[in-house]
């Protein structure tokens, strides 16, 4: 579980106790403080940081602030505060990473990758990497940082509000999905008309791809172009996925337009399993194409459409990842799907009467 600390030394003292406030009702992990008498009167729920340049004897978690690697050789304490500026600071901040339970890291400039040789210099570790942020916008990329991020974020607030904004930012996930299996019914070929390719700004797995559908009551799992196909390169961070009206699923059971859809806008991966990820819109790429309507039934009774691209290139996925061509499917072969329980409006979910066809 990721987790965060505030950082109190600069917290206006007008803020303070709002903060502190916010910080324990939002469940926050833990408070950072060099003065140990705003740290007394916490509850034990919340991780109390003394932050130090010399070990004292304390009841909190006392981190001591490391500039060369013979004061962590000597560290008395399992927690050390590392200030990374150039390639012997960012050593000690791995070897520290690598040996302590706590190790927080704070970097001076402004690109990544020093952090991303800690987080790997701490993979497997048992112990906890905090990474310093001056914002929600740097949390929230340090926290997803090589696809593992740092385990907690310390962070100054400048008030009660970013308390609890950065513990939502905490509470976000991608929930698994149920996938049924749906039979195919029918294939109608419909002419032409305008389908959209989804480019994203991330690889898709083989059995992953994205929820899309005609209407609300039902999705298709539209396989990405991870595959190879004759003629062409694969393209695995495309999904084909179908015609510009068509729903797609998104984060918070939302679902948008393809025709919506924009750079940046953010869709779901699935894969075969239904276990989800968010994922960012590269662009969206809107062409008139032949177009093939694929109508398939769950077995609680309930209809699924989906019109997609009529052409053998054009893959939707089955039961165990299975990958279909569309212009090779017949009635009765099984699709994977989610069925939807509730009506859209502007794509958020209402329990109103609404029937499509």
């Amino acid at each position: 579980m990721k987790f965060a600390w505030i950082d109190l030394r600069t917290v206006p003292e007008q803020h303070r106790t709002a903060v502190i406030d916010a910080a324990v009702h939002s469940r926050i992990g833990g408070v950072v403080s060099d003065d140990p008498a705003l740290l007394d009167d916490l509850p034990p729920t919340i991780t109390r940081v003394l932050l130090t340049e010399n070990h004292v004897e304390s009841p909190h978690l006392v981190t001591v602030v490391v500039h060369e690697q013979d004061q962590l050789d000597r560290l008395p304490t399992s927690s050390a505060f590392v200030t990374v500026s150039d390639d012997r600071t960012l050593k000690l901040a791995c070897a520290a990473a690598e040996r302590l339970d706590h190790t927080v890291v704070a970097f001076t400039d402004p690109t990544k990758i020093p952090l991303e040789i800690v987080i790997a210099a701490a993979d497997g570790a048992p112990g906890k990497l905090v990474t310093v942020v001056t914002d929600l916008v740097e949390a929230a990329i340090v926290l997803e940082c090589l696809e593992h991020g740092s385990d907690g974020v310390l962070m100054a607030p400048q008030d009660a509000t970013d308390v609890f904004k950065l513990a939502r930012l905490l509470e976000v996930t991608s929930p698994p999905l149920t996938l049924t299996t749906l039979t195919v019914e029918a294939l109608t070929h419909n002419g032409l008309g305008d389908r959209v390719c989804v480019d994203t700004a991330s690889h898709f797995q083989e059995d992953e791809g994205i929820l899309v559908g005609s209407f609300s009551s039902g999705f298709i799992l539209c396989c990405s172009e991870t595959h190879p196909l004759p003629y062409m390169p694969t393209r695995p961070f495309r999904v084909n996925a179908g015609a510009l009206h068509s729903y797609v699923l998104g984060p918070a059971n939302r679902t948008n337009y393809l025709s919506e859809l924009r750079s940046g806008s953010k869709v779901l991966a699935v894969n075969a399993e239904g276990r989800t990820r968010e994922i960012t819109v590269g662009r969206a790429k809107l062409e008139s194409r032949p177009m093939l309507t694929i109508s398939a039934r769950s077995p609680e009774g309930v209809e699924v459409h989906l019109m997609v691209q009529d052409d053998w290139h054009v893959r939707v996925l089955g039961p165990g990842g299975k990958v279909r061509n569309v212009t090779e499917l017949q009635r009765g072969d099984e699709l994977l799907g989610h069925i939807a329980t509730e009506q859209r409006h502007v794509g958020l979910p209402i329990g109103e009467f609404c029937k499509e066809s």
